[in-house]
């Protein structure tokens, strides 16, 4: 049986997996709720938002994602029956990307896992957006290759977006497609179509997300938080065995 340890490249998914993707949703679309005085559960517009955007990037792929969320973002007020949002509004929840926060165990767990491996980004958003977490959120740790949707043209779970990752790390690292973990929490973004890819992955759950969750859950190795994976594979490498994420 493989181990996690016989990889050379993790490629990230960011806002879900590093990101509170979730939680930087929820506070960003906040002021719209006290405007106009509405609760919802933080479950029902988790929801709402998934399945707008998730339909807004199948018709609009070449579409910035900060762009995107502008355009969402009126959606989401018509569904839940709030009051049209004005423009600046819009633009607001759409650039606030770069202000949501990291995990509190993701920038120590990637300056861990860089010891051991490539980091490659492949995220569902603009580069600017990314910029912004990098320096922010993230505390400018280092990736070794930065591919956003905004580079390919489309959006995950696109295939074509793992195709040009795949190509890009064999010509960068001359790391072949066995030799990469796509590293990930959500199911519908990353493990389905990196399954397709013949990608190895490994989940990182991040108990009680909303987004992103199928009825079937496919993985190679599985793991709470991305802290964890980072003292499984120390574990491995100093010889103790290795902490079995996979089930």
């Amino acid at each position: 049986m493989a181990q996690l340890s016989d990889y050379r490249l993790l490629c990230f998914d960011v806002y879900g997996t590093l990101i509170d993707w979730e939680n930087g949703v929820l506070e960003a679309f906040k002021p719209t709720l006290t405007k106009n005085g509405a609760q919802f559960s933080r479950e029902h517009i988790l929801h709402v938002y998934h399945e707008l955007e998730r339909t807004q990037q199948a018709a609009t792929p070449d579409l910035p994602y900060s762009k995107l969320l502008a355009a969402v973002h009126p959606q989401m007020t018509a569904r839940l029956g709030l009051s049209p949002p004005s423009e600046e509004e819009s633009h607001v929840f759409g650039t606030s990307v770069g202000k949501w926060p990291a995990f509190p165990d993701t920038v120590d767990a990637l300056k861990r896992l860089r010891k051991h491996y490539k980091l490659v980004v492949l995220s569902n958003v603009d580069r600017e957006s990314f910029e912004k977490t990098a320096a922010g959120s993230l505390q400018g740790v280092k990736f070794d290759l930065v591919i956003t949707a905004q580079d390919v043209g489309s959006y995950k779970p696109s295939l074509r977006n793992f195709q040009h990752m795949l190509q890009a790390v064999k010509a960068e690292f001359s790391v072949n497609a066995t030799e990469v973990l796509q590293t990930a929490q959500s199911q519908f973004h990353d493990h389905h179509p990196a399954r397709k890819m013949g990608i190895k992955s490994v989940w990182i759950e991040r108990p009680g997300a909303v987004m992103g969750n199928l009825s079937e859950s496919v993985f190679d190795w599985k793991f709470d938080t991305l802290g964890d994976m980072a003292d499984a594979v120390e574990k491995r490498k100093q010889g103790g065995g290795e902490l079995k994420g996979r089930k």
